[in-house]
This record gives structure tokens, sequence and C-alpha cells, in this order.
């Protein structure tokens, strides 16, 4: 804990005041950038019931409503690190818990998605009976239930070991501060390798599973193998999160001078990243999505002078 807030002091005091605004108005209007671009996929979602009918369009939908969320918050911290500085425990636990459980839901929705690829170009004729809109629903609530689980032990866990005053004290708004019990740490390194190995070896079975069919299949299997290959790197970038803290113990002792930098640097690739990759998946990727999506961005270019005029 205390080498956690020696970090934070370092970050705060010497940082230039040019430097911190420009790493905030980077990190909040990339932000604002990919929070449009999947509000445009979100409305496009809503407005077409062939989407809504299809498991796989709403797994997707369920991702990109999860990275809103999980970036929002994570903006929201980022800027107070550097504004308000520190918060009351109680009240950065508001802010931390739906961050990483949106953060745990996401390598989990890969997983999933990947499965229903691989249904689809592996058994066709079974898919429509396996991945139905209930099932797909209650998968969803699963890997709420699971990330949840995960997480809310820490916050069980600090309830239990912290007297009561902690949680009306200021802190440092960080995972590792608010929930500072060595057994946390602990069992997040074991949820973490668990999850690690589960999702990459759904990843993997089902990536060769579908390699195997694309020899024998067309146009369809080869492109779900492209898909599966972009949500491994997207995944990739996920759980780089898990390893975060490894990651800047070794920053700063490969780069002490850069330290600020480079925990800039990593927190742009771990927590922003992997974020915008969704978009490219199926807004721009998939023929039926981007068919529609094109028509929601014309029509909505066409409806501003419309409503230019009407005002005037």
């Amino acid at each position: 804990m205390n080498s956690s807030s020696t970090n934070v002091t370092v970050i705060v005091e010497y940082e230039s005041f040019t430097k911190a605004v420009i790493k905030n108005v980077f990190v909040v209007v990339l932000s604002i950038s990919i929070n449009y671009i999947d509000g445009s996929l979100i409305r496009t979602f809503c407005k077409h019931q062939i989407f809504y009918m299809s498991p796989r369009y709403i797994l997707f939908i369920h991702l990109v409503v999860n990275d809103m969320i999980q970036v929002t918050l994570t903006i929201i911290m980022f800027v107070i690190s550097y504004t308000i500085y520190k918060l009351n425990v109680s009240v950065c636990c508001i802010l931390i818990l739906p961050a990483l459980f949106t953060t745990e839901n996401t390598p989990l929705n890969l997983a999933c998605m990947a499965v229903e690829c691989y249904i689809a170009i592996c058994f066709p004729l079974r898919h429509l009976q396996i991945c139905t809109i209930k099932r797909t629903i209650l998968l969803i609530g699963l890997i709420w239930i699971t990330s949840m689980l995960s997480v809310l032990s820490d916050l069980f866990i600090t309830l239990a070991t912290e007297p009561l005053n902690f949680f009306h004290s200021q802190v440092f708004c960080l995972r590792q501060i608010v929930f500072p019990n060595p057994i946390i740490v602990k069992k997040r390194d074991i949820t973490y390798t668990v999850f690690l190995v589960i999702v990459w070896f759904t990843m993997f079975y089902t990536y060769f599973k579908i390699l195997f069919t694309a020899k024998t299949a067309g146009k369809d299997s080869i492109k779900a193998r492209n898909t599966i290959i972009l949500h491994g790197v997207q995944l990739l970038l996920c759980m780089a999160s898990y390893a975060t803290p490894q990651l800047k113990d070794a920053l700063q002792l490969w780069f002490p001078k850069n330290y600020t930098d480079s925990q800039f640097a990593t927190y742009v690739i771990v927590q922003i990243l992997p974020r915008s990759i969704s978009p490219i998946i199926y807004g721009i990727r998939d023929n039926t999505f981007r068919k529609y999506l094109k028509r929601y961005i014309i029509f909505s270019l066409l409806n501003k002078p419309n409503k230019l005029t009407s005002t005037l």
C-alpha cells in the first residue's frame, strides 16, 4: 500500500501542468470518440429487428455497451486522479466496482462470441437449436454473475478486515489501495489465472476447429477464422490488464525518469485501445451491420440540415 501511495505522489508532484493537461485532453477526446462510435452501433442495433433476433449481434452489442461503461468509468477515475486527487473510499468503491465488473466481462464475452462462431461454422444445422435468444440472454447473465462474484469478494474481505473509519478516509482511487488486504491479491492472481486458461483454451480450440473447417468450406469459414484472430488480438490486450501491476513495477525499474509517461502508455494500451477494436470487428467488417450502419450515418447527416432550417 505504501509503495502504491509513493507512485501516486510521484505522478502528481513531478509531472508538469502542460503534460498533465495534454494527457487528460487526449484520453477524454479518445473516449468521446469511442463512445460516439459505440453509440452509433447501439442505435443501429436497436432500430433493426434483424439484429436483436440474432444471438451473435446480441453478444456483440452487449460487448459494446460493456465497453462504453468501462471506458466512461476509467476516464472519470483518470481525470479525478489529476484534479480531485483523493476520494472518499466509499465513493471510490462505487466507481471501481462497476469498472472491474465490465473489465472482467470483456474476455468472457469474447470467448462466448468465439464459441458462437464455432457452432455456426462447424455445426450449421444445429446452430439455431443451440444458439437461441433465451440462452444468449442467460449466458450474458452468467457472465455478469461470474464477474460480480469474482470482484465482490474483494469488497467483502475488505469489509471484514478493515475498520469502519477506513471507508470514511480519503485515498487515491486505486484498486490496490481501496482493497489492500494481501489475501485479495492472492485470490485475484488465482482467479485471473483460471480465467486466462479457460478463455485462451476456448479461443485456440475454436480457432483451430474453424481453421480445419475452412479448408473444406467457403468464405464464411475463412471470415469466421479471421474474426477469431481479431477477437484474439482484442483478448490479448484485455488480458494485459491482468499483468498490469507487474508491468508497472517493471516500467518503474526500467524507466524511472519517464515512469509517468510509461504508466500513461500502459493505461491507453490496456484500458482504452481494446475497446476501439469492437467497432472494427462488426461495425466495419460485418457486411450486414455495415450496410445498416451506413444507412444510419447517411440518414443522420441528411437530417441535420433539416433540423437546422426548422429551428431557424
